[in-house]
């Protein structure tokens, strides 16, 4: 277990649940080790010998549940490494999610991810059942906004094309006139400002991803004051102490982070982006300032990168499990609905972003162009 040389001193995370245990009971047998051990030779270098076995009898269980129930997992790129490389059939970050949902041809689509995630689907595929393992799985982003916001904002503001970040609720995203991720941000703001004759866009709810995305783009930008929990919380500070104990490390962020830690990071891009930037650079050590199993997922995929692994757990998302997972598929529980009205005012917002040019890679966000200010609506 050489690869597993790695600590995770900023590994915080607060929850207020216990994962659920299957009704019965399941073994780590002969017949589960032939389903499952080539699984295990992936996530080796980042699961240790000794959780496998608990790990392993739901994975061929669920694995067998798919098949038999003509399930897909769309599995989002900050899920634990057991779930993203082994029960997962399509991941990725927002925009390729989103992608995903609107073209998957399994009649059910298990949501891997968060709640906005999961209504994302629906939206895109109203005709399957969506499940999400867990309903309390949400956001503190798509918690910061409602549509009465939004509704507000637009009596204010009725000149300027609204863009919304995808992590938004469904309510959210039929207020706006188009979507966003983080891969397509810049695109997408210099869409919307041609495309309404302005040369001012509103893009909500993240305050730091709008500012990151002002820095790169000509356009003016106004914005809300929303945050991610897990972005938020990294300084300056933290790539500086990075760098001393580390000699020789190189940093990615993703530009939900503050504009200082974008300046001070060697790169700042989505989670695509970042996943990219390790696979092409092969950096002999690196560190992704992001939530904690997006590293995981990328060492599986470059194990002769050292990653070290400073992070912040996404409370939300580890309400995800294995256990809810095959829980979800069993029961055929927790549905996400969304009100017919709502879903088809969102899906245009949606289209209007998944309509755009795939772009050749993506995007990342020049570090060195100086500040813009970026005004709360």
């Amino acid at each position: 277990m050489d690869g597993l040389n790695w600590t995770r001193p900023n590994w915080r995370c607060e929850t207020d649940f216990a994962p659920s245990e299957p009704a019965e009971t399941l073994i780590y047998d002969d017949e589960v080790r032939a389903e499952t051990d080539h699984l295990y030779q992936q996530v080796r270098d980042v699961i240790l010998p000794d959780e496998w076995p608990a790990h392993a009898p739901l994975i061929a269980a669920i694995n067998r549940l798919k098949k038999e129930k003509g399930a897909v997992i769309l599995a989002h790129n900050y899920m634990t490494p057991e779930i993203f490389n082994c029960v997962g059939d399509l991941s990725g970050d927002s925009l390729a999610l989103a992608r995903m949902a609107a073209e998957v041809e399994q009649d059910t689509i298990i949501q891997a991810g968060v709640h906005f995630m999961a209504e994302t689907a629906k939206i895109m595929s109203p005709e399957k059942t969506v499940l999400i393992p867990d309903m309390k799985a949400g956001c503190s982003l798509a918690e910061s906004i409602t549509a009465a916001d939004v509704r507000a904002i637009r009596a204010k503001y009725p000149d300027y094309p609204i863009i919304t970040y995808v992590n938004t609720s469904a309510a959210v995203k039929a207020e706006v006139d188009v979507c966003c991720t983080s891969s397509n941000a810049v695109q997408v703001t210099e869409w919307a400002a041609k495309e309404w004759g302005s040369d001012t866009v509103i893009l909500i709810p993240d305050e730091f991803l709008a500012k990151n995305v002002a820095a790169n783009t000509d356009v003016r930008i106004l914005t809300w004051k929303g945050s991610c929990e897990v972005h938020e919380r990294f300084t300056a500070d933290d790539v500086e102490a990075l760098r001393e104990g580390h000699p020789g490390v190189i940093v990615l962020t993703h530009p939900e982070s503050p504009e200082e830690v974008v300046k001070a990071a060697d790169f700042a891009g989505s989670t695509a982006a970042m996943a990219k930037f390790v696979q092409d650079q092969k950096p002999e050590k690196v560190v992704l300032l992001t939530e904690c199993s997006m590293s995981d997922n990328v060492a599986v995929k470059n194990p002769g990168v050292k990653f070290v692994r400073p992070c912040n757990l996404c409370p939300h998302m580890k309400r995800i499990t294995l256990e809810n997972i095959f829980d979800a598929l069993r029961y055929n529980q927790h549905e996400v609905v969304v009100d017919g009205d709502v879903a088809e005012r969102a899906r245009i917002a949606i289209q209007r972003m998944l309509d755009l040019p795939k772009p050749d890679k993506p995007a990342q966000f020049e570090r060195d162009r100086a500040p813009v200010p970026v005004a709360l609506v």
